[in-house]
Parts: structure tokens; C-alpha cells; sequence
């Protein structure tokens, strides 16, 4: 490799590897904290509706401070609101252990810090995103892309299987203790990050006017909301209702460990498909990418005809390829067509169209399948994500995208 392409790469640059490692730090004790939380519900006694009341808490304060995360990133520096969101988490997901070890909690009390949990989440996702293109130039971007997803899913990969053997063996209660290390560990790292900032032109604007001015940019731009919009679909049915009725059937059939290795099949097939993308390049990549995300169709099908464990595995890990390779794609094309100084605020609307109806589906998962059955749930589920993801694919817009940068000036970064 000669001096430019070592000169180029990512991790040449420590604002970068700063936020990389960061973000690794995170969702390594994230891959943990969903099973076992949702095993810690069970555990007191709760159920399948008490189980969705307490993943949707967290979920619908997740989205509520979505949008405020987008204006904050914008108006100041995204390290900074990253380092602060990062403290919340830590100490929220703290007290959630504690309750969880000393045998205090209850699905009262695990509801409430998860909805604190959230907030912190809500703010931390829009900046965490729209930082990644100030810590790389233009030229090594979906390079970063790639690597960030990497990371956060080999970290996810390792949590959900040290999730699965620390919940059967000494209970989910430290699982939970992890995750929220693993927050404590990040802030530090966030602190570290040393890049200019984004011009956001004038100040004397007010929150109000700052969101109408995100969703004027978010709404212009036919790809982007119509992407949102089936990923609000998907979302509802793959993260709300199928990962609450998953645990319920692992409990019923296969066990707890086995659920484990199947979400760590999904993250296995999110590296994988993270990792093509480096090399992948097509010019329709987005679009080709949305017709991808139809394959998630097949695993919520399966669950729902209970297959054997290893097709399950199979399954997952299909899915995962295919959001790992619509990811870097969909990244890269919001960090290259939209202004840096709106960036983060589109990111929010981004991720408030596309998670508002997860907590939907958590709720409505259990009380639909006490009255139809969680086979014929996730079967319903499985078709709308069909559906979905050909509506998608039927917008010109979509179709259109060229993944060649429309935005080309990028924020300096430090190279040290």
C-alpha cells in the first residue's frame, strides 16, 4: 500500500478512531442489553404484555427526543451533546442493573429508566451519524461507513452471544451491568474528538424554526422519505413485534441460549454484508439496496412456522447481509446529498419515521397473539414487509440515485 491510500484510510485519522472506538464501546453492551432485559421482565414474573410495555418505553422516549437530538447536533458540537447523552445512559442503565441484582425491580420501575434510557438514545443517534463525515475527507467516506457499521455490529455479534451464556448462567441482571460500562467507556472517548465545526448559519433561530427548516429538507427529497416510510414497516415488524414474540417462543421451544446465536447470526450477516459493501460499489446502490431489505421478510416467516434452529440461523444471517449492504449505501447517500449543516436534523426525521411505529408493534404484539396466535402475527408481519419494500421500490426517485457525491465539500479533519 503506498503512502496516499495509507494516508486515505479511515483510521489514519484520530477523530475517527476516536468515534469508532466509542460507538464499539456502546453497542458491545447494547448486543447484551435487549435479552436481557427481556429475560429480566420474565424473570419477575412479567408478561408478554408486561414485556412489550417495557422495550416500548424505552422505544417511545427514543423517538420523542429524537428531533431535539437533530437541532442540538446542528447548533453545537456533536462531541459534546455525544459525551453528555453518554453519561445519561451510563448512569440510567446502571440503576437498572442494581434493581435487576438486588431483586427490586419491577415492570414499573425497569419501564421508567428505560424511558430515561431512551431520551439519552434519542439524542445520542443524530450525532453520532452526522459526525462520521467531519472525522473523514470526502474521499475515504464510505470507507468510515463501512467501518462504523463493522464495529457496531461485530460488537453487537460478541454482546448477543456473551448475552445469552451470562443470561443462563448468572442471570440477565449483569448483562445489563455491561451495558452500562459500556456507555461510561464512550464518553471519554467522545470528549476526545477534536473536529471544526459545521457552519449552521445563522443563530438567532429557535428550535421551531430549526425543525420546519430540517423537515423542508427532509420532505423536498422523494428518496428519503419514501425509504422512511417502509422502514417504518419494516421496523414495526422485524424490531417490534417479532423481537418481542422471539423471546416468548425461545422460552416455549428452542431456549434462551439458542435466541442468543440466532440474533448473533443476524449481526454475522450485517458484518458480512458491511464488509462487501467496501468493494461493492454499483451505481443504483441505494436502490438496489431497497429491493435487498425485502429478504428480512424470511426470517420473521420462518419464526413464524417455528423451523428448526439452524434454518433460523440460515435466515437471520440472510437478513443481515442485506441490511449491512443497504446501510453503507443509505449512509452514504444521505452524508453526500444533504447539507452538513441540516444533516443531523434529517438524520432525526430520518430516524423518527423509521422507529415511531416500533414501540407500535411492541405493544400490539402480545395482546395480538394471545387473540390469533404469534404464528399468524408474524406471518401478517412478514407480508407487509413484502409490501413495503416493493412500494419502495417503485418510486422513480429511488431508482434514480446516483451514489456519485452531490455534496463535496466536507468538514476538515485533524490527521493525526
Amino acid at each position: 500500500m503506498n503512502n496516499d491510500n495509507k494516508r486515505a484510510h479511515a483510521f489514519h485519522f484520530s477523530p475517527f478512531r476516536h468515534l469508532f472506538f466509542a460507538r464499539l464501546l456502546t453497542v458491545l453492551g447494547n448486543g447484551i442489553a435487549p435479552i436481557a432485559l427481556a429475560f429480566a421482565v420474565l424473570d419477575i414474573g412479567g408478561s408478554v404484555s408486561d414485556l412489550g410495555w417495557v422495550v416500548a418505553s424505552r422505544s417511545i422516549f427514543n423517538v420523542a427526543f429524537l428531533l431535539l437530538g437533530g437541532v442540538l447536533a446542528d447548533r453545537y458540537s456533536r462531541s459534546r451533546v455525544l459525551v453528555s447523552s453518554s453519561l445519561i445512559a451510563a448512569v440510567s442503565q446502571a440503576m437498572v442493573a442494581w434493581s435487576v441484582l438486588d431483586g427490586s425491580a419491577t415492570v414499573i420501575s425497569l419501564a421508567l429508566l428505560g424511558a430515561v434510557n431512551g431520551a439519552a438514545a434519542g439524542i445520542t443517534l443524530p450525532a453520532s451519524s452526522a459526525l462520521v463525515p467531519q472525522t473523514v475527507p470526502g474521499k475515504s467516506l464510505r470507507q468510515a461507513n463501512a467501518f462504523i457499521q463493522l464495529g457496531v455490529y461485530s460488537g453487537t455479534v460478541i454482546g448477543a452471544s456473551l448475552g445469552g451464556i451470562l443470561i443462563s448462567s448468572v442471570g440477565p441482571g449483569w448483562g445489563l451491568a455491561i451495558d452500562a460500562l459500556g456507555f461510561a467507556a464512550a464518553a471519554p472517548l467522545y470528549r476526545l474528538i477534536r473536529v471544526a465545526r459545521v457552519d449552521a448559519g445563522a443563530t438567532q433561530s429557535n428550535i421551531l424554526q430549526d425543525l420546519k427548516e430540517g423537515w423542508q429538507e427532509f420532505a423536498s427529497r422523494a428518496w428519503v422519505w419514501s425509504i422512511v416510510v417502509q422502514f417504518t414497516i419494516i421496523n414495526a415488524a422485524f424490531s417490534g413485534v417479532m423481537m418481542v414474540l422471539g423471546p416468548v417462543i425461545a422460552d416455549a421451544s428452542f431456549g434462551r441460549a439458542h435466541w442468543g446465536m440466532i440474533i448473533a447470526a443476524q449481526s454475522v450477516g450485517l458484518i458480512v454484508g458491511s464488509s462487501l459493501a467496501l468493494r461493492w460499489r454499483p451505481r443504483r446502490d441505494l436502490f438496489i439496496g431497497v429491493l435487498l431489505t425485502a429478504l428480512c421478510a424470511l426470517p420473521i416467516f420462518m419464526l413464524s412456522q417455528l423451523a428448526p434452529t439452524p434454518w433460523l440461523i440460515g435466515a437471520f444471517f440472510i437478513a443481515g447481509v442485506a441490511f449491512g449492504l443497504f446501510g453503507v449505501a443509505w449512509a452514504q447517500s444521505l452524508q453526500t446529498h444533504i447539507p452538513p449543516e441540516k444533516l443531523a436534523r434529517v438524520y432525526a426525521y430520518d430516524a423518527v419515521g423509521s422507529f415511531v411505529a416500533i414501540p407500535f408493534g411492541e405493544l400490539i404484539a402480545g395482546p395480538l397473539a394471545v387473540q390469533y396466535g404469534s404464528s399468524n402475527v408474524l406471518l401478517v408481519a412478514a407480508i407487509a414487509v413484502v409490501i413495503a419494500t416493493l412500494g419502495a421500490a417503485l418510486v422513480p426517485a429511488i431508482r434514480r440515485l446516483d451514489n456519485a457525491p452531490q455534496i463535496t465539500s466536507h468538514t476538515a479533519v485533524k490527521d493525526s
